[in-house]
């Protein structure tokens, strides 16, 4: 049987083990900034809601109970600005980073068909076009892309690794763009609410597509929010007849949210309190971050949004990871997300506060 593995890049974390064993060789342990896994407690609501649904037995479904279908349209309504909402508009995923992969398989696309992402993004977007024999390309402005071909064109804003955010006006003119040409806009709006320099605005927003959900799909994660990363929690929203197509499908395909995780999502898209503690926690981690890379010699790029710090010294991006690595913390290299990364290092928020101050204290020497 062919090896569908050969179709995809090397694991880029597989080649950071070598500089982890390094970082943790330090007498006060190794500071972990790379992966950007949550660290802090799931919000007590959300696990009893979770408890609390423990006895189900029977299958869920894909789509979702009606209280998670009317959670998700509530939340896009009240936190995104969309309007129009039905439970057609909605559907829930098992993590986002599997919809990411999976997607253009799901949809169709293959050998002729082009799928594009920014020239510095999640490697994922590219694993979902190789799985899919898709062609790829890595664009700065999607405005300038060729749209022969083109079938998916992907959006990150806030970014990862950079933190950048696309204004409304860049964002309404993409959508515009793609839909004159028939290409599918794929917006990743993962770190939306965590906007620290810039309000980060979803394409659902009126003012990015006018009212209308036509061509447009915008993909969300409580991982980050609510610290449920190990729940798999998710969701897409936008276009009733992707969706539509998605939900047949993904029924065929048994991608169903287990049904205690769906009652656990209504909970936490209803509270905003947890939210909102959980941004003070980061802000105030970012700070102390930020200030110790500068104090180190360090320049900070974008980052006006997201869990990270895009962070350089002018220098080939391995040889920042071992420096930092000898110094007990280990940070992401920018070439896991593209060759345009290679003098830039993502150094995340997510470390416990006692960590922090570790990596801080080092930083500063």
């Amino acid at each position: 049987m062919p090896s569908v593995s050969d179709r995809l890049p090397t694991f880029p974390w597989d080649r950071l083990e070598p500089y982890k064993t390094t970082a943790a060789r330090h007498p006060d342990g190794i500071v972990d900034l790379s992966v950007g896994t949550p660290v802090d407690p799931v919000p007590p609501l959300i696990r009893q809601a979770l408890t609390e649904a423990a006895d189900t037995p029977g299958y869920p479904t894909v789509w979702g109970t009606r209280e998670l279908r009317d959670a998700l349209t509530g939340w896009c309504e009240r936190r995104l600005g969309a309007r129009g909402m039905t439970e057609r508009n909605v559907l829930p995923v098992v993590g986002s980073k599997e919809l990411v992969a999976w997607l253009p398989t799901q949809l169709g696309l293959g050998p002729g068909d082009r799928v594009a992402f920014p020239r510095l993004a999640y490697p994922t977007y590219e694993v979902g076009a190789r799985l899919a024999r898709a062609e790829y390309v890595a664009y700065d402005d999607p405005l300038e892309l060729d749209p022969a071909g083109l079938k998916l064109l992907w959006l990150n804003s806030p970014s990862n690794p950079t933190g950048q955010v696309l204004p409304a006006e860049k964002l309404r003119a993409v959508v515009a763009w793609a839909r004159e040409r028939g290409v599918l806009v794929l917006s990743d709006e993962c770190y939306l609410e965590l906007g620290w320099e810039a309000d980060p605005v979803s394409v659902l927003h009126p003012d990015v597509c006018g009212g209308s959900h036509e061509g447009i799909v915008a993909v969300h994660s409580l991982s980050k929010r609510s610290n449920l990363a190990g729940y798999r929690a998710a969701f897409i929203a936008g276009d009733a007849a992707v969706l539509g197509e998605l939900l047949q499908i993904r029924k065929h395909g048994g991608m169903m949210t287990p049904a205690p995780v769906q009652a656990a999502t209504v909970v936490a898209l209803g509270d905003d309190t947890h939210v909102a503690a959980q941004r003070d926690r980061y802000r105030a981690r970012r700070a102390a971050l930020r200030g110790a890379l500068e104090a180190a010699g360090f320049r900070i790029e974008h980052s006006e949004a997201s869990l990270y710090l895009w962070a350089t010294r002018d220098e080939s991006c391995w040889k920042t990871v071992g420096g930092l690595a000898d110094q007990g913390i280990l940070v992401a290299p920018g070439d896991f997300y593209g060759p345009a990364g290679e003098s830039h290092v993502r150094v995340a928020l997510t470390a416990t506060d006692e960590r922090v101050n570790a990596a801080v204290s080092r930083l500063k020497g």
